[in-house]
């Protein structure tokens, strides 16, 4: 896999590991700020998550992406 589309690969990983801690972060909170901050979080996650997405789609149509070495 190209290093483009490993980097991809890597911002969908910590995609995913901000939305955990945005769910994680949300059950633990004890006031508003925090819930506020969990929720831009999960709302950036969620926009980086939809761009990730079509430039892996676009690295596919170009010979660029493994689906041997797809995470998921």
């Amino acid at each position: 896999m190209k290093p483009c589309s490993e980097n991809i690969q890597k911002t969908l990983r910590l995609v995913e590991e901000m939305l955990r801690l945005a769910d994680q972060g949300d059950a633990d909170r004890e006031d508003i700020g925090c819930g506020v901050l969990y929720g831009v979080l999960r709302d950036t996650a969620f926009k980086l998550k939809k761009l990730a997405e079509e430039e892996r789609k676009a690295h596919i149509l170009k010979g660029w992406w493994d689906p041997g070495k797809d995470w998921g």
